[in-house]
């Protein structure tokens, strides 16, 4: 029975004097305490310095006022004062007077022992622009230095939307991060609210997103086997998301731009200020929600029936595997009209066997790569069904991304040995007689056979 799927509305939490609230949030956790909302109270301890590493950081959200109308039912209409986090096994004590978060060890980035709103205006030059490393529907995103050398980057909200209460992003994509951790997802450390200033801190991720590698704005060029391995990348992250975490989460804005690529060439998913968390229903077959996405990406059954399911983050899937192959972007205004849509252009070359017509220029044109491209787009076309009934798990679409992966690595090492050969080496006749004879080879004297 189809039931819409929504998420309970929770009490207003206050904390009274001398007193914080504690969160369990472990993302390995199945229990109840993995709600941002499963708080208990316990009594504030008396300050005190610690020298520790920057991590998993955590710090005051009030959420103030009423928040967009399809989320409503998502966040408690008041919400969380102060609260002590506990996540990856690190317990982080906040300050109610000031606008700063203490600091835990965390994958080897190392902080102050009190990291604030101005340690941050330090690290990244007074939100200078030359510290601008992306920009977004959100905000804009920062990349910081710390006084000891560790880079992290910083999302700053908008502030035109705040007479409304935080940013309904800005809330969801906390609630996210602070549920999941994934080697293909951008690690989560922590956010600030200090006045009218929201900041979420993540992991710096230094190489752009795919969407520039595509674009030929970084890097020498993707060649197949990188964009196969990281499509395998984001499979694996959205599989998490779907299946692996605590409460199965629907990205719902999965796109090139959103994949943020490290230095060795690998993707990890980024920017979750659409995600929605299911609530655990065996009845429930969708979320009924408002519309939120990216033109192009977006599931058009999503978009005439208002119904969410995590078959909508697979067809977006689908058309970030077009775009991986072609090179071209989802929607492309100044190609010829049968061309402006990429996802239907590129499965017209596919059906018509013309495969090498849809593959981005920049991609060697050879047997191996061939064959890749042809069954990412068979995977694609599956993706991109026009009903999600059709359209296969995130799991089976990682399970195909591999056998592609091996099959196009088989591939390869055949060719290679066929092409091998023994290696002759090279005879220079005039050197052998200057070597072995003494002899030059000049217009005046030539050599003379016996």
């Amino acid at each position: 029975m189809n039931q819409t799927r929504r998420s309970p509305k929770s009490p207003a939490i206050r904390p009274g004097s001398g007193q914080v609230w504690n969160q369990s949030s472990s993302s390995t956790s199945k229990s109840s305490s993995g709600s941002i909302y499963g708080l208990q109270k316990i009594q504030q301890p008396k300050p005190k310095k610690e020298i520790s590493v920057f991590g998993f950081i955590a710090r005051v959200l009030t959420c103030r006022g009423e928040i967009a109308a399809d989320d409503e039912d998502y966040f408690p209409s008041d919400g969380i004062e102060t609260f002590t986090q506990t996540s990856m096994g690190s317990n982080i004590k906040l300050n109610h007077s000031v606008s700063s978060v203490s600091s835990m060890s965390s994958d080897g980035l190392q902080g102050a022992d009190e990291l604030s709103f101005q340690d941050i205006c330090k690290a990244t030059g007074n939100f200078s622009a030359a510290s601008i490393i992306g920009e977004g529907g959100f905000g804009t995103v920062y990349k910081g230095t710390l006084k000891n050398g560790s880079v992290i980057a910083i999302k700053r909200a908008k502030k035109d939307n705040y007479e409304k209460g935080t940013p309904v992003e800005f809330k969801n994509e906390i609630l996210t991060l602070s549920k999941i951790e994934h080697l293909n997802l951008v690690r989560f450390y922590g956010f600030i609210e200090h006045g009218d200033e929201r900041l979420i801190l993540v992991e710096h991720v230094s190489n752009g997103t795919l969407r520039e590698h595509l674009d030929g704005k970084r890097g020498n060029g993707l060649e197949i086997g990188e964009r196969l391995d990281i499509t395998i990348d984001v499979a694996h992250a959205v599989t998490y998301l779907h299946a692996y975490a605590d409460q199965p989460i629907i990205h719902r804005d999965i796109k090139s731009s959103n994949i943020l690529i490290t230095d060795k060439l690998r993707a990890k998913v980024a920017d979750f200020g659409f995600a929605r968390i299911k609530v655990e229903d065996a009845e429930a077959t969708h979320i009924s929600t408002q519309v939120r996405g990216t033109a192009g990406y977006m599931d058009p059954e999503y978009i005439s029936t208002y119904q969410l399911t995590d078959r909508s983050d697979v067809y977006s899937f689908g058309v970030l595997l077009v775009e991986l192959v072609t090179g071209r972007l989802p929607i492309e205004l100044n190609k010829p009209t049968n061309e402006k849509f990429t996802t239907k252009w590129a499965l017209q070359r596919l059906k018509g066997g013309e495969v090498v017509l849809a593959m981005d220029p920049k991609l060697r044109r050879n047997p191996a790569s061939l064959m890749v491209v042809e069954k990412v787009l068979r995977l694609a076309r599956q993706c991109l069904a026009p009903t999600k009934k059709y359209r296969p798990p995130m799991k089976k679409c990682a399970e195909i991304l591999w056998k592609i992966r091996k099959d196009y690595h088989e591939h390869n090492d055949v060719m290679a040995a066929a092409n091998h050969s023994v290696q002759v080496p090279q005879i220079d006749a005039r050197k052998n007689r200057l070597e072995f004879f003494g002899i030059e080879d000049s217009s005046g004297q030539r050599f003379q056979s016996a």
